[in-house]
């Protein structure tokens, strides 16, 4: 008859230890927020995941990221980019209910995965701290981790660590280095075309890297040149 209890307390304390250990991993991604309100990441989870993958073939390969303040970026192309993917950026706190509407119905229509209802705010969670693999432990955390960053670095920073760290091609990360990689110049002096052009690749840079004139990124380039002047960002 002790059995009984005997398991009862062995669940119990291995209850509240997987939700202690779950309580210390919110707590080390809350102080990694916190540290970023001023101070800049030197590498992201998804940039080192893609360097190592690279190294396998080729070990010297190295990362082009250079980080830029928000300051220091053409406004025209926080817009374009706002405009391509998170519209309702400014007026969400993290999570765009409506986007993500659209895109499970465009889904159901197709049948398959074919869109996505990420926010800039989720985008960037994925990308500092976890990795691309789609599991449902990995969509809990990123929407703790979207809050967080939400509550506690506003808009601005948001914005500018996104455009800092996105993927804009193969080992291209952030709008300055993508800006000097594809335009010889920095984001300052981005005009609206071109910041329409790198806006429209992030949703597949790798892909409109190596096939900038497809149909697919022309049309993507005319909706966001379409919408980006009307896109509201941080000031």
């Amino acid at each position: 008859m002790r059995t009984k209890p005997l398991v009862r307390r062995i669940l119990t304390s291995t209850v509240l230890l997987l939700l202690l250990f779950f309580i210390l991993i919110q707590v080390w991604f809350f102080t990694q927020i916190w540290y970023l309100r001023d101070h800049n990441p030197t590498s992201t989870a998804y940039m080192r995941e893609r360097l190592a993958l690279i190294h396998s073939v080729n070990p010297h390969a190295r990362l082009d990221y250079s980080w830029v303040r928000y300051s220091q970026i053409a406004p025209i192309a926080k817009r374009a980019v706002v405009a391509s993917e998170d519209d309702r950026f400014m007026d969400h706190w993290g999570f765009d209910l409506t986007g993500i509407q659209d895109a499970f119905e465009k889904n159901l229509a197709e049948g398959a995965f074919a869109a996505g209802g990420s926010t800039i705010s989720q985008q960037l969670a994925r990308n500092l701290f976890l990795s691309p693999s789609k599991t449902l432990w990995r969509k809990g955390e990123e929407a703790l981790i979207t809050l967080m960053l939400e509550a506690t670095l506003g808009k601005k920073r948001i914005l500018e660590l996104y455009l800092n760290v996105v993927e804009w091609g193969n080992l291209i990360y952030g709008i300055e280095a993508a800006s000097r990689h594809y335009f010889h110049k920095p984001a300052s002096q981005l005009t609206a075309h071109e910041a329409a052009f790198l806006a429209a690749m992030l949703p597949n840079p790798r892909f409109y890297q190596d096939n900038p004139t497809s149909r697919g990124l022309q049309n993507r380039i005319r909706a966001v040149e379409g919408r980006m002047r009307l896109s509201r960002i941080p000031t």
